[in-house]
């Protein structure tokens, strides 16, 4: 495998395991520790333990009677899945530096951004990278698994067995979110945005899970590409607010995102509503953990609450953005007010002169004495 260069801050060479060592060369480190894994699949003794790690399991497609007849195969959930999980979270932390290094890292040079610029520039062409890469995918298996066109299917079928291209889908959906944790380490992410970064890390991680080990993959994947898209178009509008200055350009990149925003939201509560509400309430049965079946009340009201709670908090944060930046526009109005009062500081010291231009001149002159009297005695 080609070397891959870590981040460096500096041409000395840190001790080696120390923490600047291990930033440095974590891509180096986690393809090492990929590469275990390959090596013991060409080895009899270890084929069987790195094939658990690898390949994609818990098939339970039945064999055709007909030799020419190919029947695609059809997966379920298991505890094998959490080994996948973990050998394509050390992919995606290679992945992730690789793209970082060799891509993004060369664009940002060449705008000479500022720290703070540069963290969100790195955090949004990341995230666009993903949510652009996983729209596609998913929209490829929506395809491939008519789903859009046969909404029924969603609840008529349930507990329906994935495809292959499902699952993998969701294995990687789940290392991705996973890998965002360590991540904060690796990029040296300042303190006060590792909050938001580990809540939306554990808002993926957990909306994820969810729709994948309570089989509601079908209905997630679609549910995920939505979310997806408008996002990326958000953090489109970021990078293109931080490269190009003009704010028309600016201007139509968010007009554009906003309302594919807003969109979004509003569908993605419309399909929910309609398959947990609706649909899976027409196939309501017992809940049974060995067929994988949590269609009862509980799981699908649950579901559906927590999916329109969190579509009103982004609203709500989307509504706050929008009204931040309405008055930061508006802030150059309140410099135009600052001479002004100035001129009133001076108008007043013109007002103090005409009081003593009132009084007569021998009380004019001694007022005149005692203030330069006073004015001595402070020096």
């Amino acid at each position: 495998m080609v070397a891959i260069k870590g981040r460096k801050s500096s041409t000395k060479n840190p001790p080696i395991l120390s923490h600047e060592f291990v930033i440095q060369n974590h891509a180096d480190i986690v393809s090492c520790v990929a590469m275990v894994f390959i090596v013991g699949l060409m080895v009899q003794v270890t084929s069987p333990w790195a094939y658990t790690f690898i390949a994609i399991h818990h098939n339970v497609s039945t064999s055709s009677e007909y030799e020419d007849f190919i029947v695609p195969q059809k997966y379920t959930t298991g505890w094998k899945d959490a080994c996948a999980v973990f050998f394509y979270f050390l992919i995606t932390i290679v992945m992730h530096a690789v793209i970082q290094e060799y891509i993004f890292d060369k664009i940002s040079k060449r705008l000479h951004l500022s720290k703070i610029k540069l963290s969100k520039f790195n955090e949004s062409s990341q995230l666009i990278t993903f949510y652009v890469l996983s729209a596609i995918w998913g929209i490829d298996i929506i395809l491939r698994d008519n789903l859009l066109l046969n909404i029924p299917s969603l609840w008529e079928n349930y507990p329906e067995v994935m495809s292959f291209s499902l699952k993998l889908f969701f294995i990687g959906q789940l290392a991705y979110w996973l890998h965002a944790y360590p991540e904060l380490y690796f990029q040296r992410i300042k303190k006060e945005e590792i909050p938001s970064r580990v809540f939306q890390a554990t808002i993926g991680l957990i909306f994820t899970g969810a729709a994948y080990f309570l089989n509601f993959q079908h209905i997630g994947v679609i549910l995920l590409v939505l979310h997806y898209i408008g996002d990326a178009l958000q953090h489109g509008a970021r990078i293109i607010h931080f490269v190009d200055q003009k704010e028309n350009a600016t201007r139509l990149a968010f007009l554009i995102a906003n309302s594919a925003f807003i969109f979004v939201r509003l569908a993605t509560v419309a399909l929910a509503a309609l398959v947990f509400f609706y649909g899976l309430g027409q196939t309501e049965t017992t809940l049974d953990y060995t067929t994988g079946n949590f269609n009862i009340p509980a799981v699908r009201y649950s579901v559906l609450g927590v999916i329109v709670a969190f579509q009103l908090y982004l609203l709500f944060g989307f509504a706050k953005r929008t009204i931040k930046r309405a008055r930061e526009n508006k802030a150059p109005i309140i410099s135009k007010i600052k001479p002004k009062q100035k001129v009133r500081r001076k108008e007043g010291k013109k007002a103090t002169l005409s009081e003593d231009d009132d009084l007569p001149e021998v009380d004019q002159a001694t007022k005149k004495n005692l203030r330069s009297r006073t004015a001595s005695k402070t020096k």
